[in-house]
């Protein structure tokens, strides 16, 4: 017994398979042993790889392996997944839609892919003729600087790209925003009636980028992601889900960040581009001061969703007018927000009982509301 367990650790260590075996070869006249001492530096995962167990039992207790059980085979098979399992756990991408993304990663998505067939599309100013032209060049803001238009550009491309449920980036930006928004830690499926939960009109988002595209999720994106607005937007979202003065929360956005792009093209915003030498801070900036404005009047004038078109067209026309107005009423509010002294909603009870959106509520959006009309009349 004996001779034939040094000549079989002999032929393995010639092999080169078992070092570890040899390392810790155990002395000759320890029998009881001798077997536990061989495998003590061997993991277990690595004895399917070798014949070391079954050639020590087969030499001990003289057994032979018979038919080999269903239940064995099975077995086998399931340590054998082990390691894929292992191998495809650590290669998970970045990409994957449980994790969160922020405004920048996201944004660096659009600079680095080709939107050639999207830049096209885009008109970057307002075309002016005669005397509107001639007014705006005398009494208009200013140019925007050379430098920064590739910036204003990609911006306005951006708004030209839709929503694409097949792009991993485009899935983790949905379920950020949502995750922000209802402090849920789990993923929502990209399509169904929790979306309307949150103030779409349907199960698709994509259906109601129209007019803003995909800058109306890097809107939201950027309003959930960034530590100053998070507040702003938890209490917006609170705002619009009030019993009596509730309203559809991403489509109101999709509203703004409409205006943001008009104010964009008619250099209405120009010279705090030019000021700041940057043009997304300063949108993304207008936006949230914007959407801060909207939600002050619809508190504190008790506005309902009957009241949406014509609030935002009057808010429309104080953004293009006012946009250093608007950026330094969001300057004050975010600075008593850091300090703990300001709130949108004040002591009005917005939490008390939540109305799901009905679906019978009608929303009039900033472009579906005539100039001379009475009331709002459709869906955005």
């Amino acid at each position: 017994m004996n001779e034939n367990s040094c000549s079989f650790h002999e032929k393995e260590i010639r092999d080169g398979q078992v070092e570890s075996v040899c390392a810790v070869c155990p002395p000759p006249y320890d029998k009881e042993n001798s077997v536990l001492q061989a495998f003590r530096g061997i993991p277990i995962s690595e004895l399917k790889n070798h014949g070391i167990l079954r050639a020590l039992t087969a030499e001990a207790n003289g057994w032979e392996p018979g038919a080999v059980s269903v239940e064995v085979l099975r077995a086998q098979e399931e340590w054998e997944a082990v390691d894929n399992i292992r191998t495809e756990t650590g290669q998970a991408s970045s990409d994957q839609p449980g994790q969160l993304i922020s405004f920048n990663e996201a944004l660096q998505h659009f600079q680095t892919v080709d939107l050639s067939s999207f830049k096209k599309k885009i008109q970057p100013t307002i075309r002016r003729t005669g005397l509107a032209a001639l007014r705006h060049c005398l009494f208009g803001p200013p140019k925007l600087h050379q430098g920064l238009r590739e910036e204003r550009d990609l911006v306005l491309t951006i708004a030209q790209c839709g929503l694409d449920n097949q792009d991993p980036m485009h899935g983790r930006v949905l379920q950020t925003i949502y995750k922000k928004l209802t402090g849920s830690k789990f993923d929502c499926a990209l399509y169904g009636d929790h979306w309307e939960d949150l103030g779409f009109q349907g199960a698709n988002p994509a259906t109601d980028l129209r007019g803003a595209g995909f800058l109306a999720l890097l809107h939201l994106l950027y309003l959930v992601m960034d530590s100053k607005t998070l507040l702003m937007a938890q209490e917006i979202f609170r705002l619009s889900r009030h019993h009596i003065q509730q309203f559809p929360f991403c489509l109101m956005s999709v509203n703004i960040t409409r205006i943001a792009i008009q104010a964009l093209r008619e250099e209405c915003l120009s010279r705090e581009c030019n000021r700041q030498q940057k043009v997304i801070p300063v949108v993304n900036s207008f936006y949230a001061a914007t959407f801060l404005r909207l939600a002050h009047v619809w508190r504190t004038q008790q506005k309902t969703i009957a009241d949406s078109g014509f609030v935002l067209k009057d808010l429309e026309v104080l953004a293009k007018k006012s946009p250093r107005r608007l950026l330094k009423t969001l300057e004050i509010y975010l600075a008593g927000v850091s300090k703990g002294q300001a709130s949108l909603l004040g002591t009005q009870k917005c939490c008390g009982p939540q109305a799901s959106h009905s679906k019978d509520l009608t929303f009039t959006g900033v472009c579906d509301l005539p100039p001379h009309s009475s009331k709002g009349t459709r869906l955005i």
